[in-house]
This record gives C-alpha cells, sequence and structure tokens, in this order.
C-alpha cells in the first residue's frame, strides 16, 4: 500500500463547530492526579451543580449536532453525581464517554455508569503523571495499569474501552510499544489516542493581549519558562515513529488546522487484524461511506462504535467494492487463512487509531487551532475550544499573541 498521505489523499472529516461527532462536558475541574502538560487549573471547589450541567446541556443541544458528548475535567469520576449526570447526557440521546484517569474507578461503579447509560471510556494513562505506585514508570510498564482498566470494562461487557497518552519528547520512542500493546489486545482496547505535547513558550518573542489590553500569561496552567523542551513533535512525525513497528502503517482521515491547512490536528488511522498481525488499514473511502450513512440516517457524524461492531471485522469487507484499504485487508487475510485454515474461526478486529496535534504557535503570532475540534464545550452561553479554558476563566475571551519587534 502506499504509504504517503496528503491533505489531497486523505478524508477531510466533515466535522465542524455546529455538526460535529464528539461535543466536551466538563461537570468539575477538581483532579485527584498531576498530569505533566495539563491544560486545566486544578480547582477543588469546582463541581458543577446538576441544574448548571443541564443548562450547558441545553447550550449544546441548541447550537450544535452531536453523537457523543465526553464527559471530562478535572476528573468527572470525583463529581459525586457523575451516574445522574451520565444518565442526563443519555435521556438526550447522545451517547456519554467518560473520559478518566481510572484511579477511582471500581466493577461496582463502572456497572452502575453503564445501567445510567454510559457508552465507554478513554482512560488518560501516561508516564507524565504523578500517580501513587506507578509515578516514574516507563510506558512499558504503565501497560500492566492499561491492561487492568481493559479488563475492568471487558468483565463489564457492551463498552467502548480507549486510551490517551501524551507524547513528550521523553517518551517518544515507547510509541511503538504502546501499538503493539494495543493490538495485542486488540479485542479490549478499541481507540489508541497519541495527544502532542504542547506549551505556551515563554520568553522574549511574544506579548500577549486580550482585545487591546497586554497581559500576563505566567500564570497559565499551559504556559511555561523552559524552552529546552520540545512543543512542536507534528503528526506525521509521530506516524514515521509508529511505522518502525507497522511499516505501512496508513492513516486515512484528517482535521487540518485552523491556519495551516496541511497540518494533521486529528489523524485517524483504522487497522485490522488479531492479536497476531495486522493485515491492513481502511482506506478514505470507507471513513467517508461510514460517515456519510451514519449522518444520513441519524442526522449525526459517528463517534465510539458499539464493540460488538468492531469485532465483526469480516462485515467490513462488503466495503471492498469502493475502498482500497479494505481490498489489501481482505487480501492478506485470505491469504493468512489459506496458511493456517484454522485461523479462520479467530475474529477479525478493528481498532481505531488517533494523533491529536493541539494548538500549534506560529512565529507571526498566529495560533493554529483543530479546525472543526470535537472537543468544544460551553461557556457562558458560548462554544469554545476546551484546552483553552483557562483563558475564558480568566480573561472572557482567548488571548492574542503578537510578535516582539
Amino acid at each position: 500500500m502506499n504509504t504517503v498521505f496528503s491533505p489531497t489523499n486523505l478524508y477531510r472529516l466533515p466535522w465542524n463547530f455546529a455538526d460535529n461527532s464528539i461535543s466536551w462536558l466538563e461537570p468539575t475541574s477538581k483532579c485527584n492526579l498531576y498530569c505533566d502538560g495539563c491544560y486545566r487549573e486544578n480547582r477543588n471547589n469546582s463541581h458543577k451543580t446538576l441544574e448548571e450541567i443541564n443548562h450547558e446541556l441545553d447550550v449544546l443541544e441548541r447550537y450544535r449536532k452531536t453523537d457523543g458528548v465526553s464527559v471530562a475535567g478535572g476528573e468527572p469520576l470525583t463529581h459525586p453525581d457523575i451516574v445522574e449526570i451520565v444518565r442526563m447526557v443519555r435521556k438526550r440521546g447522545w451517547k456519554p464517554i467518560i473520559n478518566s484517569n481510572g484511579a477511582l474507578l471500581t466493577i461496582e461503579m463502572l456497572k452502575e455508569l453503564k445501567k445510567a447509560g454510559c457508552e465507554g471510556f478513554t482512560f488518560h494513562v501516561d508516564s507524565g503523571q504523578k500517580r501513587q505506585g506507578w509515578t516514574g514508570k516507563n510506558e512499558i510498564e504503565l501497560n500492566e495499569l492499561r491492561l487492568t482498566y481493559a479488563n475492568m470494562i471487558a468483565e463489564v461487557g457492551g463498552l467502548s474501552c480507549s486510551f490517551n497518552a501524551t507524547i513528550y519528547p521523553d517518551n517518544i520512542q515507547y510509541v511503538p510499544d504502546l501499538m503493539k500493546f494495543a493490538q495485542q489486545h486488540i479485542d479490549k482496547i478499541h481507540v489508541m489516542v497519541f495527544i502532542l505535547y504542547r506549551m505556551a513558550i515563554l520568553g522574549k518573542d511574544f506579548d500577549f493581549y486580550v482585545g487591546a489590553e497586554k497581559v500576563e500569561f505566567d500564570e497559565m496552567m499551559y504556559s511555561k519558562n523552559d524552552d529546552n523542551r520540545r512543543t512542536d513533535i507534528t503528526s506525521p512525525e509521530l506516524v514515521e515513529i509508529i511505522r518502525q513497528y507497522d511499516p505501512n502503517f496508513t492513516p486515512s482521515a484528517f482535521l487540518n488546522g485552523t491556519e495551516k491547512v496541511d497540518s494533521y490536528k486529528w489523524l485517524f488511522t483504522g487497522r485490522m487484524g488479531n492479536k497476531h498481525q495486522v493485515f491492513g488499514h481502511i482506506g478514505p473511502k470507507f471513513m467517508e461511506i461510514v460517515q456519510t450513512f451514519k449522518h444520513l440516517f441519524t442526522g449525526s457524524y459517528l463517534a465510539y462504535s458499539n464493540p460488538s461492531l468492531l469485532k465483526m471485522g469480516r462485515l467490513y469487507f462488503l466495503l471492498m467494492p469502493f475502498d482500497k484499504g479494505i481490498r489489501e485487508v481482505a487480501k492478506n487475510y485470505f491469504r493468512s487463512i489459506i496458511a493456517n485454515p484454522r485461523a479462520f474461526f479467530s475474529r477479525l478486529h478493528f481498532q481505531s487509531v488517533m494523533i491529536i496535534q493541539p494548538a500549534d504557535i506560529h512565529k507571526d503570532g498566529r495560533i493554529n487551532m483543530c479546525d472543526g475540534c470535537p472537543d468544544i464545550t460551553v461557556w457562558n452561553d458560548e462554544l469554545v475550544w476546551s484546552c483553552r479554558m483557562e483563558e475564558q476563566n480568566r480573561w472572557g475571551q482567548n488571548i492574542r499573541m503578537v510578535p516582539r519587534q
């Protein structure tokens, strides 16, 4: 398969501010862990009331079509009414997906959340966290913890299981190991997400403005004075590192940046295989067909497929006439069956891999955001980027960066 990709040969996901696959809900900004690179300030007394949360859901419903709602924070499991919050999201016909570090999760809580309508969990686990008993562990060692959570989800059943990991210069070499781990547990792990580390580096290069007023930016969670650590890892760069493990790894869809059309802010790859072999990767037409038909019949774009569909990979062969990637998967799969007929009785799984490249700061001060970002939330009855909420909380709007002369 041709592993070269560009904005013209990938499917540009049709998501936008008003019509998206996912939306973002923050019931609290309280958190029980410290994560390097976090963009939210930890506020202990920040639990929103159910009335406030219901109002934010009203705003989302008024302005935005959506399939799923990421219930995030902060750490959403610290909210005493998290089960009722999930129930409120579900009553509106949306898929509640909880974004959590998992530290507070128990089987009993998980069963209660599923009963309330939870569709899945996205666990954030990486070596940049200060987590009791795990601080200082590398990504390979942390796979033991990831598997614990994946096994919990599998035990309850019927829930999507995803993992986020922030990728720093310090842990980027472990990405191939994480990809291998995800493949080994492809029956339990449905999505693997790599979020590239970003910080606004303070120094002599920029001044910061809100309107015409110059402001100080040095107290923001996502700003720092240390400019010795890279904050410019790109999605194509990470693809090349993944190809150390899987040379044929090929993305199929993307979201571009608001300032740079050939920046891959959300870069999506769908791979098909089992724990022994990856047979290939779906192509752009597969993604276009799935998103188009989902929107045609339900009015919203797809987020978080049900796990029961992800293990029925041979069903996807119906799209072979339209998608070159699926034809390649089928060819490799049937070759393996010929070599080992018993392999016919093992399931073919679909697993998503997402690379997210957050805000990039250009030399002229422009900030390249995710165009059509799914992680849009509500602030003051408006839709805003969740990754820049601290600017809204402090100044009521996003700052501008102006190069110093």
